[in-house]
């Protein structure tokens, strides 16, 4: 007789968690996330990897104890230190950096070994981040730095930015400012690139490709973890959903309401032709639209566990996706469905 099955969790050398979208949104933390991170740490260590540059590991790390996590400031790795350590690599040891953004990114750059400088004759380099005081004239320093030859570096290329209050523009849009203005385009060292993901492996004591990399944004957290080999779970708590998805490139490995997944056994979802079904449990999607996703039946999420339905669909978009021009027009119509069906998520459903 088997013994109960493994969490999914159990599989990997470490998790690699996102943070706006997927613990917390602004100052409150998503539902689950915390019980579910505390459990998930009892099976394999945790670091969490933002893009968003703005603040110091300390300062997440502190919000992240608020909220009831147990981690220390090391578990935090931002695209800052990535883009930080990667001008340390090229730089003397003291060399000047223009930095851009909120105090997490000036902060990455004393810390590797640099120092700052607000003087564009004198900088070898800017980093830019994000940050909530960034002025016309930061992006004017950082563009003349640039135009008389500095190296750049930007921490992430995010068009938004989840805060409690909605979308805002991201460093993406500071970003652009500065290449309109200078014809250049800087390296880029946050998700989806491989650096970000490359540190917290190390801060892990893992190899990258034996990671589970958790997000909310497909063209980044996920599109990240591809990059550099590691699987996936993308939840459905922060900006994207299934209508992105069958637009996207990405593929997730796994997909959820929310991040009791950690702790859940596989999803075992089977294709026959143009049907997908969870083994056992009966819940089936087809390529029909609204009314063909669960055996015909307009779905109800009081009949239909939400997380395999996730599941389910994540499998049965992305084989649509796959077959050709009909079968993504077929993935545009079930991810629509699904959309409009998990808008009624109850954030009080039993974890499956």
């Amino acid at each position: 007789m088997s013994g109960p099955a493994q969490p999914r969790v159990a599989a990997y050398e470490g998790v690699v968690c996102d943070l706006d979208g997927v613990v917390y949104r602004g100052s409150e933390a998503i539902p689950y996330a915390v019980s579910a991170l505390t459990e998930a740490a009892r099976h394999r260590p945790l670091c969490f990897a933002t893009n968003n540059a703005s603040r110091t590991p300390a300062e997440v790390a502190a919000q992240l104890r608020e909220l009831g996590l147990t981690v220390d400031d090391a578990a935090v790795v931002t695209s800052a230190q990535a883009g930080a350590a990667l001008l340390a690599s090229e730089l003397p040891s003291g060399a000047a950096v223009l930095t851009v953004g909120g105090p997490g990114v000036a902060v990455a750059v004393i810390e590797a070994g640099l120092t700052t400088t607000s003087d564009p004759d004198q900088a070898r380099a800017v980093l830019q981040g994000w940050g909530g005081d960034v002025r016309v004239d930061d992006l004017a320093r950082a563009s003349i730095a640039v135009a008389r030859g500095a190296r750049w570096v930007a921490t992430n290329t995010d068009r938004t930015l989840p805060t409690a209050h909605g979308l805002v523009p991201g460093n993406g849009t500071l970003v652009a400012a500065v290449a309109e203005a200078t014809g250049a385009t800087p390296e880029v060292v946050g998700k989806p690139h491989p650096p970000l993901y490359r540190v917290a492996a190390e801060r892990l004591g893992a190899a990258a490709n034996g990671l589970l990399a958790v997000g909310d944004r497909l063209d980044t957290d996920i599109v990240g973890a591809s990059a550099v080999g590691a699987d996936s779970l993308w939840v459905l708590t922060g900006v994207d959903g299934f209508t992105h998805l069958a637009r996207s490139t990405a593929r997730p490995t796994y997909a959820a309401c929310d991040l009791r997944a950690l702790l859940a056994p596989r999803p075992d979802v089977v294709r026959n032709g143009r049907t997908w079904t969870w083994a056992g449990t009966g819940l089936t999607l087809e390529a029909g639209g609204p009314r063909g996703l669960a055996d015909g039946i307009p779905m109800d999420l009081g009949d239909i566990d939400a997380n395999r339905l996730v599941a389910v669909g994540l499998a049965a978009v992305l084989g649509l996706r796959d077959d050709g021009e009909v079968g993504k027009r077929g993935a545009a119509v079930l991810a629509e469905a699904l959309d409009g069906v998990l808008m009624h998520c109850r954030p009080d459903a039993p974890a499956q």
